[in-house]
């Protein structure tokens, strides 16, 4: 066989392989998935930097970038928001990376999922360094980084099997997640977390709905509660109240000085997780007063009779109709309440 012929035969069994193994994930039911990592993170954080009064900022953990859907927003307002929202991280450090590193003087939405926004200011405990570290990925990626960002976004649109996370899901199909799977017993003889799926699709500007299977397989849903348990109940930090609002608080009155609009917004939560807050993390000795030290406009579902029967599948986050529909509500209710007057509407 001379060298173009095996050339030719190389480059045969190449694309039959990838074809196979992308049918096969298909057959699986996996579907094309971008990777919410901080690249795309990234991108959207450029935004801000030329952004006017008009635009809106979202900041929070992950239930803003779930129950905030930016269709929805765009519709009633003409503005489509900058997703800013990190799931599992504080907003702390990305609101002082806004107030103190752009002129931004439009609306920020934060929001405030109480086990995390009050949970430490401490830069290495992993709310505030899960942010952190997009913050600072921001200001120093490389040309290089950037250029394969975008490289790689055609790819991740359209096979599935370079599909990965930043995460790293339970079922993730990159090499290194499908090692990670095989069964070697617990060496450690730590406590294993249970496995964690991924239970939403991402869009390029991170958009955020919530997979239907999350929504409707109770099952499913129910592993994702395990991981929610797992991960409370092995937290034995304290809520460190004072020293989270003091952070805050300080960038908020930097923000509101400078002509900027906040808007702090507690999305909804269910079944034993909204139990534990409220007992561990109550309304009055946490939310109201840091409602009163910012002087901020507040927003809590429980508030308003329209959102009082939303449930969450797996106690944290809305489905993609409800947070279409929160969403849609929400943004009634602030321009009724004129705290969406520096934004255009139609």
């Amino acid at each position: 066989m001379n060298l173009k012929q095996a050339l030719i035969v190389a480059v045969t069994l190449s694309v039959v392989s990838i074809v196979a193994w992308e049918a096969y994930w298909r057959s699986q039911g996996k579907i094309p998935d971008l990777d919410d990592d901080k690249n795309l993170w990234a991108v959207q954080r450029a935004k801000a930097e030329g952004a006017s009064t008009q635009d809106v900022v979202l900041l929070g953990s992950s239930r803003v970038l779930f129950d905030i859907q930016l269709n929805e927003w765009e519709k009633e307002t003409g503005v489509r928001p900058i997703q800013l929202a990190s799931a599992g991280a504080s907003p702390l450090p990305t609101f002082h990376d806004i107030v103190n590193n752009t002129d931004f003087t439009g609306t920020v939405i934060v929001g405030v999922t109480p086990g995390l926004f009050f949970s430490t200011t401490f830069p290495e405990a992993s709310p505030m360094s899960r942010a952190q570290n997009r913050v600072d990925y921001y200001e120093d990626r490389t040309y290089a980084q950037r250029l394969n960002h975008w490289l790689s976004l055609p790819l991740q649109k359209n096979l599935v099997f370079v599909s990965t996370s930043e995460e790293g899901w339970t079922d993730d199909i990159d090499l290194k997640s499908l090692l990670n799977r095989i069964d070697l017993g617990n060496r450690t003889g730590k406590p294993e977390f249970p496995p964690f799926y991924a239970f939403q699709y991402i869009e390029e500007d991170r958009n955020n709905p919530m997979s239907e299977r999350t929504a409707t397989d109770t099952v499913f849903a129910n592993s994702i509660k395990k991981v929610w348990k797992a991960i409370i109940t092995s937290n034995t930090n304290p809520p460190d109240k004072e020293s989270t609002t003091k952070f805050f608080a300080a960038d908020a009155e930097k923000f509101l000085k400078r002509g900027g609009n906040l808007i702090l917004l507690r999305c909804p939560s269910s079944g034993w997780l909204k139990g534990g807050e409220d007992k561990f993390l109550p309304r009055a000795e946490f939310w109201d007063y840091l409602v009163k030290t910012t002087n901020a406009k507040a927003y809590y579902y429980e508030d308003y009779e329209q959102f009082k029967d939303l449930t969450c599948p797996e106690w944290s986050h809305l489905s993609a109709p409800d947070a279409r529909y929160f969403t849609s509500e929400l943004v009634k209710i602030m321009k009724a309440d004129g705290a969406l007057s520096n934004t255009k509407s139609n």
